[in-house]
């Protein structure tokens, strides 16, 4: 890295092995194809490298027959220079549901043991109760614990009576209080226009005591103006991919940027031409394993439909893999049409794991069944409370009607979730204790029973691969 000389150059977090190929690839990307490559990312001098978390745990043990814990395990002896970092969403940490406070302890502290530096958290709902249990393990590991501002719209730019300037200069002023390390602007669906990226990063440095980074996609066609326009107004640190993983739905590409700054006060001090090899590499040895995954639904690189339907990068890939197992590609202009409703009648959610998968699969639902004819387990465990407290309240005559037949009741509960869940890792060491007694086993089992224990039994030879 090039000395700072009293400047202050940009830090770069890469995301191309974890959320890049999430966006771009349903997270299909094995760990073989990691090796070589991050062993050259590791020289480049990346502020950290994101290889974890995310949907790559229930993408291993369902598609890839692999050891989600083998990963950070196997690049940690690799990436020997650079942090890992993975993506936590809070309590539900790499699940879809939230999981009990001792399932949350242990699953941080193995995560640690396995080699990731820095924990990414985030609540789908901007509900910092459902992040206390896990920024607290995080600090006893002695992690860095960067917690994140899920960033939305109710509006076409940032205001409104919701998600305004003074919501997420709120909401960053509280997550430094609960002791983030740094903060992160989480703009999953690419949806933060430059002014707006501008005045939001301006006013945030000018009160937070700690690094301020920025997560966007380029989702919309905004990504790398977005990035400029926030690096101008003094963020810290921002997350890029390298060009094959970049772009569409993905994260803004990294070479573009370290050109721009060349020279300039903020300059990044990484070497572009070492940057081109390794997307050279990507392009000619990786990315052709995975081309059947690539979208070829539209002829656009880019979505400007996600202004309004603000589906997140990390989902899109997945849910037209859905659609198209299902014969309904043909549908998807009225899922997207429907996105907004949906969102709308459950209170404004941001879109991002697990409300962007509640949100979609109803408003997908919605057009092939009618509208709240077929509900998901999901829905109602969003209604009745079970996910926090939604931005805005959920629309009375969709919840009744939702909950109507939940077996857990009918008036939606207050309280922080995870109070009312009993604690879960001695039941989930007894249900495999004849197949293993690694802790890491009990986690995969807990996060997952249905898809878990099929694969613990492949894993140990007790049913065929």
């Amino acid at each position: 890295m090039a000395s700072t000389n009293g400047k202050a150059p940009l830090k770069i977090t890469d995301v191309t092995l974890r959320d890049g190929q999430q966006s771009l690839i349903a997270t299909r990307m094995r760990t073989s194809d990691m090796v070589w490559i991050a062993g050259e990312m590791d020289k480049i001098g990346f502020h950290s490298m994101e290889v974890w978390g995310g949907a790559t745990f229930d993408v291993a043990i369902r598609f890839l027959n692999e050891d989600p814990w083998e990963r950070p395990r196997v690049l940690k002896k690799i990436l020997s220079s650079t942090p890992l970092q993975m993506l936590l969403r809070g309590q539900n940490l790499v699940g879809y549901r939230h999981y009990a406070d001792d399932v949350v302890v242990e699953f941080v502290k193995q995560a640690a043991q396995a080699g990731i530096d820095i924990f990414r958290v985030f609540d789908a709902l901007n509900d910092e109760r459902n992040i206390v249990t896990s920024v607290k393990a995080i600090k006893e590991c002695g992690k860095h614990a960067q917690l994140c501002v899920c960033y939305s719209l109710t509006e076409p730019k940032m205001g409104g009576p919701i998600y305004n300037l003074d919501y997420y200069v709120q909401k960053a002023h509280v997550l430094q209080d609960m002791g983030a390390d740094s903060i992160c602007i989480k703009d999953m669906a690419g949806l933060l226009a430059p002014d707006d990226a501008y005045t939001l990063v301006s006013t945030l440095k000018k009160g937070l005591k700690v690094p301020l980074q920025l997560h966007t996609h380029d989702s919309s066609g905004m990504g790398m103006m977005t990035c400029l326009k926030a690096i101008e107004a003094g963020v810290d640190i921002v997350d890029t991919a390298l060009a094959p993983f970049a772009l569409r739905s993905a994260a803004p590409a990294v070479e573009p940027i370290v050109a721009i700054l060349y020279g300039n006060p903020r300059d990044t001090g990484l070497d572009l031409r070492s940057l081109l090899k390794l997307a050279q590499y990507m392009e000619e040895t990786i990315a052709p394993k995975y081309r059947e995954f690539i979208t070829t639904t539209r002829f656009s690189t880019i979505d400007t439909g996600v202004l309004v339907h603000q589906i997140p990068g990390g989902m899109i890939s997945n849910l037209l893999l859905q659609m198209k197992q299902l014969n309904a590609l043909d549908r998807l202009a009225e899922v997207y049409d429907e996105m907004p409703r949906v969102r709308k009648d459950l209170g404004y959610p941001p879109l991002v794991t697990p409300t962007s998968q509640i949100v979609g699969v109803q408003a997908l639902y919605n057009v092939l069944f009618g509208r709240y004819k077929q509900i998901t387990t999901q829905l109602q465990d969003y209604c009745y409370g079970l996910y926090g407290k939604p931005p805005a309240p959920i629309d009375p005559e969709i919840q009744r009607a939702v909950l109507k037949s939940y077996k857990k009741g009918k008036t939606p509960i207050t309280s922080r979730p995870a109070d009312l869940l009993e604690p879960e890792m001695e039941n989930a060491r007894e249900a495999i204790k004849e197949i293993s007694h690694d802790i890491r086993d009990v986690l995969t089992y807990v996060l997952y029973p249905v898809n878990g224990l099929p694969y613990l039994k492949i894993k140990y030879g007790l049913t065929p691969r």
